[in-house]
């Protein structure tokens, strides 16, 4: 019995070892071990994407919305417009009117320095590197990253499409001093007897901009167009990630009968996933680790929504609305909304249901929604995340105070019984059976429950999970100071002064629990908590930033009571 648990151990160290090595490679940008490695980023020229063949899957207007071809004659690039706001700083195409590129100027994107250059310049071996951040992008042409829109005939009829060549016939270039909004209209010329214009509307301090498709019948005879808008990208992970952690960077669907559905690039690569068709009401997305895009329509009405892979490694997710049918000179307009911007809870719940789910808490989001809810709470109180952070651990410790002080009990009982298990196992090492057999009887005379110990501490693991995802989730810490050299809590320390402090911790807390009979075992202890310590070198602040107070309570805890029976450390 021994020898199995000495083998599985070290299985489970070595496995443990050659993951962590695979997560440093994946973190300095080599490919990973266990999978090839990501395909290079797609220059996408134009907007126009490769048509794919229609999937039967697919409802039809769908179908012809996600696979639009360039038509004939068509122009291929189109004129750059760039505009301003106090938030946003975006790019449309005249081709198409799409909206190409999104940086949004109140959040920041800085070089990551190589892990010596604070301490150089900590020492005076380097003068202070005066680094300015720049803005994140969020839409990208460079990647393929666009908000398109266009419509298609009922009849398979060709008409104005997000690669049809439109103009700019009104609207200023950046947001005047004392003005809350600017407006630019783009008119399509006739095509298949039928003209476009888009209208988008930016408003001061809103990461959501209105958009207004107008439709006019110029034709001789009566039609019911259908406009699509949709979402496109490619597969490459969002910057700033981690090969420590994973965030889910992909397309998004939400109607309130499905609820909530990421799909995945690779379910989209075999055409495996499962979204609702079609339904009354509901939204499309692009999800990343702190940012997101949407297409809104808050009006109930009926809508088709479809995900899929196009050619040059581009993915598409976006809905289809049919128009009223048009006569000849009739007109018809609908009002829609773009969401390009931060992860920003209680902000996104507010501009459309569902929309704050984007926000990624992973299998724990009952426990995560309130969790955060109260963290915001206490960042009201007291100013500062980092110190919301703290007094949140504090009062989660708290909360579970006695169902620790339950564990740890257990855990001083069994360092106080562990010098007569080492003199028995020392006594009948030749004979495992009759030793398994006195340890119980050992147990059973001191009162001592082995798993009493690792009972308290499952029950307690989903809410501190849950607030690893809420700290790792929330943009809010980006950006957010806490004391002197923690200028940002969503990047790991500078000084590494926080995963050191995490790994003492960890070291102290073995060194307080009951030593493992075998001795194996007993330097397996040891060695664990020095081979994870890795990882939080990697981890934002933030989150290496609750570990190590959740170590501190609770080796006070344990000391505390280990005292308190007796038990000499």
């Amino acid at each position: 019995m021994t020898d199995i648990r000495r083998t599985v151990l070290w299985v489970v160290f070595t496995m443990s070892l050659v993951l962590l090595w695979d997560g440093w490679q994946k973190y300095n940008g080599h490919p990973s071990m266990f999978s090839p490695a990501a395909p290079k980023p797609v220059a996408a020229a134009g907007s126009a994407a490769v048509p794919a063949p229609a999937g039967a899957a697919l409802p039809a207007a769908a179908a012809a919305a996600g696979t639009v071809a360039p038509q004939a004659g068509a122009a291929t690039q189109g004129e750059q417009i760039t505009i301003s706001t106090d938030v946003v700083k975006v790019t449309l195409d005249t081709l198409g009117a799409d909206v190409t590129r999104v940086e949004l100027l109140k959040y920041l994107s800085f070089p990551e320095h190589r892990w010596y250059e604070p301490l150089a310049e900590l020492v005076g071996m380097r003068p202070k590197q005066s680094v300015e951040g720049t803005p994140i992008v969020l839409l990208d042409a460079a990647h393929g990253y666009r908000a398109q829109s266009g419509l298609v005939g009922s009849k398979g009829e060709q008409l104005p499409t997000h690669n049809t060549l439109m103009r700019l016939v009104s609207g200023e270039r950046a947001l005047k001093d004392g003005a809350n909004e600017l407006v630019l209209r783009f008119e399509s010329p006739e095509v298949g007897g039928v003209k476009l214009a888009k209208t988008y509307t930016f408003k001061r301090g809103d990461y959501v901009v209105g958009v207004k498709h107008e439709v006019v019948n110029v034709g001789a005879a009566a039609l019911t167009p259908q406009l699509y808008v949709q979402l496109q990208r490619d597969g490459q992970p969002a910057p700033g990630g981690s090969g420590f952690y994973s965030t889910f960077t992909g397309p998004a669907v939400y109607t309130e009968k499905s609820k909530f559905h990421k799909i995945e690039f690779k379910d989209l690569d075999k055409d495996k996933f499962e979204i609702e068709k079609t339904a009354n009401d509901g939204w499309v997305g692009m999800v990343q680790h702190y940012f997101a895009s949407a297409w809104l329509r808050n009006a109930e009405g009926a809508r088709e929504f479809y995900a899929r892979k196009l050619g040059n490694g581009l993915y598409s997710v976006g809905m289809v609305f049919t128009l009223p049918t048009l006569a000849p000179e009739a007109k018809a307009s609908t009002e829609e909304q773009l969401f390009v911007g931060p992860q920003e809870e209680k902000k996104l719940a507010a501009l459309a249901p569902g929309l704050e789910l984007v926000k990624d808490y992973g299998w724990f989001t009952v426990l995560s929604k309130p969790l955060f809810w109260l963290l915001d709470q206490l960042h009201k109180v007291l100013g500062n995340w980092g110190w919301s952070i703290i007094a949140l651990v504090v009062l989660l410790k708290i909360g579970f105070y006695w169902l620790n002080a339950s564990a740890y009990r257990s855990m001083a009982k069994m360092k106080a019984v562990n010098p007569k298990i080492t003199e028995m196992r020392e006594r009948l090492k030749d004979k495992p059976q009759e030793m398994q057999q006195e340890m119980m009887r050992i147990y059973r005379e001191e009162k001592v429950n082995p798993i009493g110990s690792c009972l308290p501490i499952f029950l307690q693991m989903p809410f501190f999970i849950a607030l690893y995802w809420v700290l790792l989730s929330s943009v809010e810490m980006r950006g957010a100071p806490w004391l002197g050299w923690i200028g940002d809590l969503a990047v790991p320390d500078p000084f590494f002064i926080l995963p050191v402090l995490m790994t003492l911790s960890s070291l102290f807390q073995v060194w307080l629990n009951p030593t493992p009979p075998d001795p194996t075992q007993a330097k397996m202890m040891w060695i664990m908590p020095l081979a994870f310590s890795f990882m939080f070198f990697a981890f934002p602040a933030g989150l290496v930033l609750y570990w190590l107070v959740n170590n501190i309570l609770s080796i006070a805890q344990q000391w505390a009571i280990n005292k308190q029976l007796g038990v000499t450390n």
